[in-house]
């Protein structure tokens, strides 16, 4: 229950930086390794779910909450990724 709470919490301020990379189209200020060591960690719970739960984590909420997690980070990187090639593109950075 508590890693559940603690994946909501976290969760919860990644729709809001995704949004924000949308609207202003500038990574600026946002960091790839901050980002990659997120990922990494989500992978990890991921695996941990995976692997405690013996297969059966399909049907376990946190496990899904991780992957959620993972795919909003995800998205937030990818949209930094492809704002700095188009700002690198357009001589902007």
């Amino acid at each position: 229950m508590w890693e559940g709470i603690m994946l909501v919490c976290f969760g919860a301020s990644w729709p809001t930086a995704i949004v924000k990379t949308l609207k202003v189209k500038n990574p600026k200020g946002k960091s790839f390794l901050f980002m990659s060591l997120i990922l990494i960690g989500y992978v990890s719970g991921i695996i941990g779910k995976a692997v405690s739960l013996k297969g059966a984590c399909l049907s376990n909420i946190v496990f899904w909450l991780y992957v959620l997690n993972f795919f909003m980070v995800a998205t937030d990187y990818c949209l930094c990724l492809y704002y700095t090639v188009q700002r690198k593109k357009l001589g902007l950075d």
